[in-house]
């Protein structure tokens, strides 16, 4: 299988995370049934969104993102400015969210944070099919 990995983007919005997921993607969708590429590609993007969202959102902003194919899996690496790790969060049902680290722990293979001065980097594989 041809490895494709995405150029390192930082300072980038949660559409340019999908973007990039789609372009590591393709190549190895295109060897996949449709249903099995499309439910593989779906997971990749809402855990890609949802991990660029959070960065946004709760770590002070998005500074790096990049995405590879390597050893059967989609790598998606997310920094940010914060040194509080993800956690898990009672949903509110008056309120929007809560369910993205949720999300990401149950659709990913392997999860790691690694915690350095001035932030965090978020990795997350999801194995191919």
């Amino acid at each position: 299988m041809t490895t494709y990995a995405a150029p390192e983007i930082q300072e980038m919005a949660c559409h340019d995370a999908r973007a990039e997921v789609r372009a590591v993607l393709a190549p190895a969708c295109r060897a996949m049934p449709s249903d099995q590429a499309r439910h593989f590609r779906d997971d990749a993007l809402l855990v890609a969104s949802e991990l660029a969202s959070n960065a946004i959102l709760h770590g002070g902003g998005l500074t790096r993102f990049h995405t590879r194919i390597e050893n059967g899996s989609l790598l998606v690496q997310v920094s940010d400015r914060s040194t509080t790790p993800p956690h898990l969060v009672r949903p509110n049902p008056g309120l929007p969210g809560g369910f993205g680290w949720m999300i990401t722990q149950r659709l990913a293979s392997y999860v790691s944070v690694d915690i350095q001065p001035g932030g965090k980097t978020v990795t997350v594989a999801l194995a191919l099919p």
